[in-house]
């Protein structure tokens, strides 16, 4: 499936906008099941925008109903439910699916990766739609990027890591990759789903859980609980995830395969930009309503020993897997040459601009 650049999305939705009668007798509808309750903004944006853009780009006729995790009772089964064709869409998270091929979680993100910019560029101009089709056609569906929060923050926890011995026998939530980094560093990792996250905590289940930032994290209220806040190293650049069966897509008219993938990467784009913003002012609110959490980074030794771990576990993984050895080569590689223009551009213009503007 090819990609759509900016100029061939503004192109595709000029072209279906203004072409209203197009395939008006096919009536088309579909189910698309997320892995949030329905209240959780901005993940649930992406997918509702989907639908009302679909929707206006068919005059109607290509409708999408959504489902949150409330009503299907089965977060971190999407796939599954996509796959057997309970769903023609689902809206999640690559990385959930690690359990079924570890491939999977590099398409969300990796530990010390690319940042959301230098991922988004490998994805759509990098061949990384290539390979991430490649790994989801033995499931028999597409998959396309579905909104990048950035950089996220490290997680809640109720003491705070001054080593690594803090980090023996915690017990913490935390997904993907940096899950099994944390495993080696002797924390017990586990997997929740989100809507199970704050009552998991107050209840003392876990110590710890990373989420996403403070514009998503605050509404949960996790700092009331776990105080000290800290920066992030583990999800760089989380790419969420849209899910889609492959006959249910084949089968559609050409038209409303064109509005539906013009669809998929606007509210993908908008989420990124949205989360940003919830962000910015959240990190003001946090500051002056809430002054009792403590914003922390962990020790050097601490992120060495990450950095250590991650490496490890790619390595083994890479070792055992030619093809996940293609796409983390290809993710680094890209990294290696992205990264050199990111230093000189945006960490360069920070760090001069700070100098001079107060």
């Amino acid at each position: 499936m090819k990609r759509i650049g900016t100029i061939a999305i503004a192109l595709a939705v000029c072209m279906l906008v203004a072409a209203p009668t197009f395939a008006a007798e096919t009536k088309v509808r579909w189910n698309m099941a997320m892995t949030w309750n329905s209240t959780l903004t901005p993940f649930v944006n992406a997918p509702m925008k989907v639908a009302q853009l679909v929707s206006d780009m068919t005059g109607g006729n290509f409708v999408i109903k959504i489902d949150g995790a409330e009503k299907h009772k089965a977060p971190l089964e999407i796939l599954d439910m996509v796959k057997g064709g309970q769903f023609e869409m689902g809206h999640s998270a690559s990385y959930y699916w690690k359990g079924k091929d570890a491939v999977t979680t590099i398409f969300t993100t990796v530990p010390f990766g690319m940042n959301a910019d230098e991922q988004n560029a490998w994805l759509y101009y990098g061949g990384g739609m290539q390979l991430m089709q490649k790994c989801y056609d033995k499931f028999g569906m597409y998959a396309f990027p579905g909104g990048n929060t950035g950089v996220q923050m490290g997680g809640w926890f109720r003491k705070e890591i001054k080593s690594l011995d803090d980090l023996k026998g915690l017990k913490m939530r935390i997904p993907g990759v940096a899950g099994e980094v944390f495993a080696k560093l002797g924390v017990n990792v586990t997997n929740i789903a989100p809507g199970e996250l704050y009552t998991s905590l107050d209840r003392g289940v876990i110590d710890a859980l990373e989420w996403v930032g403070p514009g998503m994290d605050i509404k949960m209220g996790f700092h009331k609980i776990a105080p000290y806040y800290y920066t992030g190293w583990h999800e760089p650049a989380t790419d969420l995830q849209f899910l889609v069966n492959k006959k249910a897509f084949d089968s559609l008219p050409p038209e409303y395969k064109a509005a539906l993938k013009v669809a998929m990467q606007i509210a993908a784009t908008d989420m990124h930009y949205e989360n940003f913003a919830m962000s910015a002012d959240a990190w003001v609110t946090m500051k002056t309503e809430f002054p009792s959490i403590k914003v922390v980074t962990f020790p050097e030794p601490v992120l060495q020993a990450m950095k250590k771990a991650t490496d490890e576990v790619l390595g083994e993984y890479a070792a055992k897997d030619p093809f996940f050895k293609e796409v983390m080569d290809s993710q680094q590689a890209f990294m290696k040459k992205a990264r050199a223009w990111t230093k000189i551009s945006e960490q360069y213009y920070l760090q001069e601009s700070e100098k001079v503007v107060k």
